[in-house]
């Protein structure tokens, strides 16, 4: 009687733990599930949202957007945290309590512009050091006494033009970074100007140069436009990169 009173006891232990580890295991693979569910929630969320400009409103929206950020960035403001900046155009746009006030605001951003511009431009001035330290042992580059760099890809045969005189050239403008700022060629009519009137370091060159020279200029920002740089295309502490021809000298 107690054999059997055993064995019993021990078939519905068995029993028992064989239904807990079904249902055990039951509840892990349903917790799986709702993991994996989950983990594609986040993938789709973490996905841009495709905007829909289908009218008016919404291009102008864009637009307003696109033109705003590309001006925080060229100022340097690229360390903004762009999810805030957008809770507080929600906040404002959906007349909710501000976090800051507009002069607290003031107080803040015009210090942190300032400093960014500060870091962009320490950065700019160091890039064009480093590019004209290591381009001026480049084959065919020429320095002059002033710094000015400058490589012949054409020459000429023709006069060279004064200070005073005007010369009708054409030319193309990039930043060290390869992204043009300015352009004759694109425009597709040359420039005419007096030689005196514009950036030292297209001066010196000028009268230099040959009609029917066609020149490939790096000039460093103090023979450029300096510590202000020409926004917005230029700015502050560039070194310029041209491709001049001159065509003729008036």
């Amino acid at each position: 009687m107690r054999l059997f009173v055993f064995c019993l006891a021990l078939l519905l232990n068995t029993v028992i733990y064989a239904q807990s580890k079904k249902e055990l295991t039951a509840q892990v693979n349903t917790l799986k599930a709702e993991v994996t569910s989950l983990n594609t929630q986040i993938e789709q969320l973490k996905k841009p949202k495709e905007v829909d400009l289908n009218n008016i409103h919404k291009k102008a929206s864009y637009g307003i957007g696109v033109l705003i950020s590309s001006n925080l960035k060229k100022q340097g403001s690229d360390s903004l945290d762009i999810e805030v900046l957008t809770a507080a155009i929600n906040d404002l746009f959906q007349n909710k309590p501000l976090k800051m006030s507009e002069q607290e605001c003031l107080t803040v951003v015009q210090p942190y512009m300032q400093q960014a511009m500060e870091r962009k431009s320490a950065k700019l001035k160091e890039e064009g050091q480093a590019f004209l330290l290591a381009n001026k042992s480049k084959e065919g580059v020429k320095v002059t006494a002033s710094g000015l760099q400058y490589k012949v890809l054409t020459a000429g045969k023709g006069k060279s033009p004064g200070a005073k005189d005007n010369a009708t050239v054409h030319y193309t403008g990039k930043l060290v970074d390869g992204s043009v700022f300015d352009s004759s060629v694109e425009r597709g009519t040359p420039a005419t100007f007096e030689v005196g009137g514009v950036i030292p370091g297209w001066t010196e060159a000028l009268q230099l140069m040959k009609e029917g020279d066609k020149w490939m200029l790096f000039i460093p920002y103090d023979l450029a436009y300096g510590d202000r740089g020409s926004p917005p295309q230029i700015p502050p502490f560039s070194t310029l990169i041209f491709e001049v021809e001159l065509i003729k000298v008036n």
